[in-house]
């Protein structure tokens, strides 16, 4: 009962682990404003806003010159950990990479996720591939968390007085002792490193290693530093018990999960520093978060629109186009962030008190009723900021247009309602920096699909938590009433306060009763082919395997701004999507996005299924794990010979099968239907030769209204057919294929080899540029001792599965053709939705759940 009990707790757990965690992180910000609360009950807001102003410039700038060192040193983490994996890059890549990574994380947190995916698209643009991303991402944290270790332990011997923290006291002999025992355990784990030519390469070598850790101990002696010269009254003195307070802020602030440890991170170092004045402290801590977050961000964001600008006007080239894909790829976040900060830039500066002098320079130029509702819809323009930022993550052009168009309103709200030139020009420099970096917002989509999402409401209800406590610190002196609310007046802060929290919570009850009760789509997408629709979308498609769209065993999915769908079917729960998307390529990102987001809302899981090269930044995009399926066969018909020693086999099968009696010829789609039954025999007789049922969803099956929209090769024999192939062409002439390939057990020697030759003679004199031999299964996997369990397992299959399938001899067979190999893809949820995802998979392309059952059926009839 306890055992089953256990395991219901745990499936609900994992049906519902978004869910958990969101509220856990909900729940961590709410207890962090709690202590914050409460850690300044006694605290006037006054206090705090003196203490900002005494702050003095030149501890500004050493903040910002010790920020500056910090970020210097974070850029130094990719640039060893790259040379420790033998994969080294310029110096102004790795920069880049760790510059936008570390801003990202630093201000969203999440930064596997954050971070990570920027590194991803920067690293794997300039040839690394994703293993090697890891290593260097696992490298640059490990480092991070030994400095912290080591620092502190630092810290603690070469402080001599008792150490407070928080109320606790440690005595200076434990203090060294501690701090030793930290010490010696360092230098015996670099002692255990191999040297730099005995090591793996999964490990730095001891010198890498050495300068990691080095480089972890500025960055954070450098940081916190920043955050010391801001705190009046510290001094090096204090910088041990600082530290210590500094570091187990921000493992507080990680373990939260809090997005940028807003709160969290502010509590924990009041808590931990009793010693400090709190106004002075929770001033520092204001100023840090402007220098050592915001700012190098709102950097990061200018860089990168500036190199986005620069990339568009250069001509296009190889060089151009990686540079561009990195671009489009990493400017989009770091832009969603910039909005996204600029909405709770909104929203705080909503919660405080208007500065008394501005307020009565702007009583005699408008009147109160404009500075009123200027107030609120300041407000709500920084709430919709918030709710467009995930929609620009996501590149869609809607949220463009919103996003600018609110960061201008929100600019000319903030100087109607109390001068706030400041948060004016912020937002207006945000406005620019979306502007330059126009074309990264590229998918077309409807203004209302632009809003957020269930998936983003953490730090969203983060960020608005954060401005009505705001709110409710910098007026916990006003005593609340029902008059309160209907209070109109010049220095009615506290009542513009509560209206426009009002408003807020107006704004979002509206949006989410919009999502939640929008009209669905209820029409069940149809399995029949769209003739007008689906001749349109292939006259635009250079791969011959788009005809799939009219074996009559799929769902399509067609862009409503232009001319292309895609092919899909629903499995158990996987939504499984055929090859790549039909059409133009401008509309494929919408297309995906548009599976993805209705797979989800249905409670299921996407899959991509054999994806070229072409689809996989988008797949990188979708969230999906990438797994090599195999490798694709295609043949250049304009230089396609059978001269040359290579292709002596194939000389030989096709003189063979002449001097037997074999004859090829193309039958015109008019005329295959009265070969029907002759066709059906030739099929019939495969199939249980084989012991095969017919296929689904990546291939035909023996269906006459199929087999007679297309040309048909057929080889003959004493005048009966012996072989066949539907053949697929482009409309372009770009790609010529065969679909189903069936032959009789009568059929000359070499008669499938004499058919693929003539075909390929045919197509080329046709004017077809490529033909494809279609896939190899499994074919090209690496299966070195660092690769991922799922390609060490398909190498095996590959390499000793030959009873099952047969993947090296197919592999053999086209390579006899001279043909060149392009890796095709599977794209699957991460973790165990990938295996359940293909084994929907393998029931779909077997022929459904059906076949199954019928297989089992007649083997037990056996």
């Amino acid at each position: 009962m306890i055992a089953s009990g256990i395991v219901a707790l745990r499936m609900l757990a994992a049906r519902h682990r978004r869910r958990i965690e969101a509220v856990g992180v909900l729940l961590a910000a709410l207890l962090g404003f709690a202590a914050l609360h409460a850690l300044l009950a006694e605290v006037h807001p006054h206090a705090i806003a003196a203490a900002l102003r005494a702050v003095d410039p030149m501890r500004v700038a050493a903040a910002l010159m010790l920020t500056a060192a910090s970020y210097a040193m974070l850029t130094l983490y990719d640039v060893v950990a790259l040379r420790a994996i033998g994969r080294p890059l310029p110096y102004r890549t790795a920069a880049f990479a760790a510059f936008t990574s570390y801003t990202l994380s630093h201000n969203l947190g999440f930064a596997w996720l954050t971070g990570g995916s920027a590194r991803y698209r920067i690293y794997t643009a300039a040839g690394l591939d994703g293993g090697d991303v890891v290593r260097v991402i696992t490298m640059a944290s490990l480092a991070f968390w030994m400095g912290v270790v080591v620092l502190a332990g630092g810290a603690l011997i070469l402080h001599a007085a008792p150490l407070a923290l928080g109320g606790f006291s440690i005595a200076p002999t434990l203090q060294h002792l501690i701090g030793g025992g930290i010490s010696v355990a360092a230098v015996l784990l670099l002692a255990l490193l191999p040297g730099r030519h005995r090591r793996p390469r999964r490990l730095p070598s001891r010198g890498s290693a050495l300068a990691l850790l080095g480089i972890s101990a500025v960055d954070l002696a450098a940081a916190s530093a920043a955050l010391l010269v801001l705190a009046p009254g510290a001094s090096a003195s204090l910088f041990p018990a600082f530290f210590l307070a500094y570091a187990l802020a921000i493992v507080i602030a990680l373990l939260a999960h809090v997005p940028g440890g807003v709160g969290v991170f502010e509590a924990a170092m009041l808590a931990l520093l009793p010693q400090l004045p709190p106004p002075a402290l929770l001033a520092a801590l204001i100023a840090y978060r402007l220098i050592y977050y915001l700012l190098p961000l709102a950097l990061a964001g200018l860089l990168l629109a500036l190199q986005e600008r620069r990339q568009l006007q250069r001509p296009i080239n190889a060089a151009a186009g990686i540079a561009r894909f990195v671009m489009r790829g990493t400017a989009p976040a770091l832009l969603a962030a910039l909005v996204f900060a600029g909405g709770v830039v909104l929203l705080v500066s909503g919660s405080l008190p208007a500065e008394p002098a501005r307020l009565n320079l702007l009583r005699h130029i408008v009147p109160l009723p404009f500075v009123e509702t200027s107030h609120i819809a300041a407000s709500l323009a920084g709430t919709g900021l918030l709710l467009l930022a995930p929609a620009l993550f996501r590149r869609l052009d809607a949220a463009f247009l919103l996003a600018r168009a609110l960061l201008i309103a929100g600019a000319a709200f903030s100087v109607a309602k109390g001068i706030d030139y400041e948060e004016a020009a912020i937002l207006l420099a945000v406005a620019a920096l979306l502007q330059l970096s126009r074309g990264a917002f590229y998918r077309r989509t409807a203004l209302t699909a632009a809003l957020g999402t269930p998936r983003t409401g953490v730090p969203i209800a983060v960020a608005i938590g954060l401005s009505v406590w705001v709110g409710f610190f910098s007026y916990k002196h006003v005593a609340y009433q029902n008059d309160l609310w209907w209070e109109f007046a010049w220095h009615g802060d506290a009542s513009r306060f509560l209206r426009a929290s009002f408003a807020i919570a107006v704004a979002l009850v509206c949006v989410a009763v919009l999502r939640l009760f929008a009209h669905p789509d209820t029409t069940v997408p149809s399995t029949a082919v769209d003739e007008q629709a689906a001749a349109t979308a292939l006259a635009h498609s250079p791969r011959s395997d788009a005809m799939l769209a009219y074996t009559g065993d799929k769902r399509f999915l067609r862009s409503p701004s232009g001319p292309a769908m895609l092919m899909y079917q629903v499995q158990g729960r996987s939504w499984i999507v055929m090859g790549d998307p039909i059409g133009a390529r401008a509309d494929w990102p919408d297309l995906l996005w548009m599976i993805r987001e209705r797979s989800d809302a249905a409670q299921g899981r996407l899959l991509l299924y054999q994806i070229s090269l072409d689809a996989v930044p988008l797949a990188i995009d979708l969230g999906l794990q990438l797994v090599k399926y195999g490798e694709e066969a295609r043949v250049a018909l304009a230089g396609f010979t059978l001269d040359g020693a290579e292709m002596k086999s194939l000389r030989y099968a096709e003189r063979r099968a002449i001097r037997e009696g074999a004859s090829f010829e193309i039958v015109p789609r008019a005329a295959v239907a009265p070969l029907m039954p002759e066709l059906r025999a030739v099929s019939d007789a495969w199939l249980d030769a084989k012991g095969h049922d017919e296929k689904a969803f990546s291939i035909g099956r023996f269906d006459p209204a199929y087999l007679t929209r297309f040309d048909c090769a057929v080889v003959r024999h004493e005048g009966r057919i012996v072989a066949f192939a539907n053949v697929w062409g482009t409309e372009e002439r770009e790609e010529l294929s065969v679909d189903l390939m069936r032959h009789a057990d009568a059929a000359p020697y070499g008669t499938m080899d004499f058919l693929f030759v003539q075909l390929m003679k045919w197509g080329r004199e046709q004017g077809y540029g490529w033909f494809n031999l279609g896939l190899a299964p499994l074919s090209g996997i690496e299966a070195r001792r660092l690769a991922p369990i799922w390609a060490q397992v398909g190498h095996l299959l590959y390499r000793h599965g030959e009873a099952l399938y047969g993947f090296e001899g197919l592999r053999a067979y086209k390579e006899k053709f001279a043909p060149v190999w392009s890796p095709r893809y599977i794209a699957a949820p991460h973790g165990v939705g990938l295996a359940r995802a293909l084994i929907d998979l393998q029931t779909l392309v077997g022929g459904g759940a059906g076949s199954v059952a019928r297989r089992a059926r007649l083997a037990l009839a056996a």
